[in-house]
């Protein structure tokens, strides 16, 4: 622990930590299904968010036969304190886009697949309708492969979340990211009800699909407000948690106020299960994807 100090809260400094613990190492991503991956996404000029932000667990998904594509580009219209990916003026949208997704999943053989994508707010629908074409498309080229899509909160424009169920993904997933107080600092053009009202809407529109949201720890939460945010994801019947350890990706980051212990990462999946998740993927390394094909029902 070094001399460092952040304000987190308004009122009271915390100290910054530098050295990574050792559970917090992994192993550089080899095998050959990595490989295979990572050469036809370039061919395919995709975007995957395992390589966009710099995902601990890239090596271990891949071999898995899982990926995380990334479509609307690799220019996000926000600039989230805690994310690695680039912020500026987005280029035009693809259309073509969801075949080549789709091309790509079959041709990999993947038994499932996550779609996320970049903030597009300068988009009326904010690319809803693309998130609706991979969906269809994936479902006519692999009918067997599950499909998770990860949203941005679309500012709050409920139609194009509905223009994305009408595709019928597997999981929609929606992140809070983080505990209400520390919105301003991680998610600065975002909105902690908004986020909530979005999966309450989804959880109410299709009763039996799934949601699913992850919140990343030791940016300055305790985790009091961690099971208080817990609390309010089950109210809005999400089915799904993810709790991982925040990793800054740059200096130009939010810093790591503190390493979250594997014992309670633990703890609060016990917790998490009590309170009636369906699932709950709680460690030091889970990302919003980790394990995500063990999460999908067969």
């Amino acid at each position: 622990m070094n001399g460092n100090l952040i304000q987190i809260d308004g009122s009271r400094p915390s100290p910054v930590l530098e050295a990574r613990p050792g559970w917090l190492k992994v192993r550089a991503p080899v095998g050959p299904n990595y490989r295979s991956l990572k050469q036809l996404v370039a061919d395919q000029r995709l975007h995957t968010v395992c390589e966009s932000a710099r995902c601990p667990n890239i090596g271990d998904c891949w071999e898995r036969h899982t990926a995380t594509f990334m479509i609307l580009g690799n220019i996000c219209t926000r600039a989230c304190g805690f994310c690695a990916i680039t912020t500026g003026r987005p280029g035009p949208i693809d259309e073509e886009e969801p075949e080549r997704v789709a091309e790509a999943i079959a041709r990999l053989g993947l038994r499932h697949a996550v779609i996320t994508s970049v903030n597009r707010d300068e988009q009326p629908d904010g690319g809803a309708h693309i998130f609706a074409e991979v969906i269809r498309a994936i479902r006519r080229r692999c009918p067997r492969t599950g499909i998770e899509v990860l949203v941005p909160d679309f500012k709050g424009v409920w139609w194009a979340l509905d223009r994305v169920m009408d595709a019928r993904p597997d999981i929609l997933n929606h992140n809070i990211e983080t505990v209400p107080r520390l919105y301003q600092i991680v998610r600065p053009q975002a909105k902690y009800e908004r986020s909530l009202e979005l999966l309450h809407r989804a959880k109410e529109r299709e009763p039996d699909n799934l949601t699913k949201s992850g919140m990343m720890l030791g940016v300055g939460e305790d985790l009091d407000e961690v099971r208080q945010s817990m609390r309010h994801l089950r109210l809005v019947g999400c089915d799904i948690l993810t709790l991982g350890q925040y990793l800054r990706p740059s200096q130009q980051h939010i810093p790591v106020i503190r390493y979250v212990s594997p014992d309670e990462f633990r703890q609060l999946k016990e917790e998490g299960l009590a309170m009636g998740f369906r699932h709950v993927e709680s460690g030091p390394l889970v990302r919003s994807s980790y394990h995500a094909d063990e999460q999908v029902p067969r």
